[in-house]
């Protein structure tokens, strides 16, 4: 259980202003310039040893890759941060709390994160439909730049840094660290083959680091007090605070921030008031995000809510965005309304997802109608393991990994379907 004092979020819910007076009383911008003063190689360091893994979903090591950044100019050619605020998946809503309730903790995380790195400037990429929270933004960092937080000679410490904000239109795909970087290039969101990777050529041609608002916003934090502090927190490989956003079937839906590798119990009980109906109730889960297989309820309840917990049990940590299910739900129409999501987010670049997503949600409503014959569930599990893998980024995978969990837990359920809509028609 996380205490009180090590809590990095602490206007989560939006209890006090946004303001930079507020952002001060509460700590931020507490003589960042001696956090700049330790110099880039020291904080990348500091990073590495907190044992920070990037929040946004994929959970790669943050400090590892910072440091993948050039440390001399190549060619006059500047370094450049972009903070994914694009929030697209289904079930994530914890980004929009900082950006409305804490801007200035990822504004300072940005020049923090920006001088570790050597980059010029900072880019946070807003969701189209984020209304409120980019306003709060763009006011926030106006503050900053008249605080001269920010800007020429950042916090006094000589160091040059712009921090500029930038509006998606509302595309799932642009969440996607190339795809964004096409997009505020001001091209159609499409994610771009690699190598090259951003770090080697990302935003104009530049070197550039992708990054969740997340992991940059608990960076001064860390830097504050210390590797060891968050070190301390959570299991070995995932270590830290989290924020947690538990929607769907609960007492009480919310989004907090809890230690890594809290039990799912645990959480549930703690924050939510338990499960709508009792435990007994329970049916699936999805724990981090749409794009990640369900989990049935036997298996999560007492498993540890980190990257390596969800992996023992097959499916993910993600964004954290759990999705609570009792046996109300209808999980075949559940798992079909995400597929037809995938279908009409995806940007149709690659043959696989194109085709694939279109086709797997068709055949998903029939199994959700039982109009279907048996055969098709192994032939649909083999279609996803074609989309899967064989894609530019990892929107195929997502597509198919939600499918791939319905047949493993729930596949006496589509069968089950199957053979009503087969009775029906003889009678």
């Amino acid at each position: 259980m996380l205490a009180d004092k090590d809590r990095i979020f602490t206007n989560l819910y939006g209890y006090q202003p946004w303001g930079l007076k507020a952002a001060q009383a509460r700590g931020d911008w507490d003589d960042t310039k001696a956090l700049l003063a330790r110099g880039q190689d020291n904080i990348i360091q500091e990073i590495k040893d907190s044992g920070l893994r990037g929040r946004g979903g994929a959970g790669f090591p943050t400090g590892m890759k910072w440091s993948f950044m050039p440390k001399e100019p190549k060619d006059g050619r500047p370094s450049f941060l972009v903070i994914n605020a694009d929030e697209s998946e289904p079930g994530s809503c914890k980004d929009r709390e900082i950006l409305r309730h804490d801007p200035h903790k990822l504004i300072e995380g940005a020049l923090v994160a920006g001088f570790a790195m050597r980059a010029r400037a900072a880019y946070i990429y807003i969701r189209g439909e984020y209304i409120r929270e980019a306003e709060t933004m763009f006011a926030a960092v106006a503050e900053a730049y008249d605080a001269g937080l920010i800007g020429k000679n950042a916090c006094g410490s000589g160091y040059d840094f712009d921090v500029f904000v930038h509006r998606g239109a509302g595309a799932y795909i642009c969440g996607e660290e190339t795809a964004m970087i096409e997009s505020l290039e001001g091209k159609k969101g499409q994610p771009r083959l690699k190598p090259p990777f951003p770090a080697g050529a990302g935003l104009y041609g530049c070197p550039t680091t992708v990054n969740n608002v997340e992991s940059i916003a608990v960076a001064p934090t860390i830097l504050r007090r210390g590797a060891e502090w968050f070190a301390a927190i959570g299991r070995k490989g995932n270590e830290g605070t989290k924020l947690f956003q538990i929607s769907g079937h609960v007492e009480k839906p919310c989004v907090v921030e809890d230690a890594m590798s809290v039990t799912f119990r645990e959480l549930i009980e703690k924050h939510c008031g338990g499960i709508r109906g009792g435990w007994d109730n329970l049916l699936a889960v999805i724990p981090g995000g749409s794009s990640v297989p369900l989990v049935p309820a036997a298996e999560i309840i007492d498993c540890p809510m980190d990257f390596d917990g969800l992996k023992a049990v097959g499916s993910g940590l993600g964004t954290a965005a759990i999705i609570v299910m009792d046996k109300s739900t209808d999980i075949v129409r559940a798992i079909s309304r995400i597929s037809y999501f995938y279908k009409h987010e995806s940007c149709g670049q690659c043959t696989p997802c194109r085709e694939g997503t279109g086709w797997m949600w068709r055949v998903m409503e029939r199994l959700r109608t039982g109009d279907a014959d048996v055969s098709e569930i192994d032939m649909l599990y083999e279609v996803t393991k074609q989309v899967e893998g064989h894609t530019i980024c990892a929107l195929g995978d997502a597509a198919a990994w939600p499918i791939q969990g319905l047949i493993k837990h729930f596949r006496p359920e589509i069968e089950r379907r199957i053979a009503e809509n087969v009775r029906e028609a003889a009678e």
